[in-house]
């Protein structure tokens, strides 16, 4: 009897789960995470001067706020392994290159000596279509064409959206804007 009364619970937790649309771990898959209260810029930056971005690592999202703040947006990311996370912190976009080539990073290419000196932009390309780099050495957010990587942790310490968002990023934001990552 107990036994039908826990399984019970558990098809009414799952439909209750669905009726309020939060999906349940089954297996593998993760469970998601119920929306997260809004994020403020106020509580990460002391301006708006030239927008904001904010690349929240532990969300696998990043927000944008324009100078005025009347456009504020959020893109789901992958974010970097933990073993490649190399930097948190304050920085800012210094480049914004559409189609970029993409080169491996020295440790990438002690890691896998085979890989190519570069790609040029196109199809294979890991920075996908646009890219925003920042004053760190190596590090971007570049676009991603498998959106399965979005919400994920991927390697080599870039932040990644999908094509479409980072077009939209990419003409939201301009050089000079502060980013951080937390």
């Amino acid at each position: 009897m107990q036994k039908l009364n826990l399984r019970r619970r558990g098809i009414l937790s799952a439909l209750a789960a669905a009726a309020a649309g939060i999906a349940l771990a089954d297996g593998a898959r993760e469970a998601q995470a119920a929306p997260q209260a809004p994020v403020r810029w106020r509580d990460h930056f002391p301006s708006l001067a030239r927008g904001a971005i904010l690349a929240d690592l532990r969300q696998r999202a990043v927000l944008f706020w324009s100078e005025d703040g009347t456009v504020h947006r959020r893109f789901p990311a992958a974010v970097p392994a933990a073993r490649d996370l190399s930097r948190v912190g304050v920085t800012r976009i210094i480049r914004k290159v559409e189609g970029p080539t993409w080169r491996p990073t020295p440790a990438m290419r002690e890691r896998d000596p085979g890989l190519p000196v570069s790609l040029p932009p196109g199809p294979g390309n890991p920075f996908g279509t646009h890219a925003l780099c920042l004053e760190w050495d190596h590090f971007r957010i570049h676009g991603i064409s498998d959106p399965a990587l979005l919400g994920g942790e991927v390697a080599h310490g870039c932040i990644g959206l999908h094509n479409a968002d980072i077009a939209e990023l990419f003409s939201l934001a301009r050089v000079g804007t502060q980013v951080r990552l937390i």
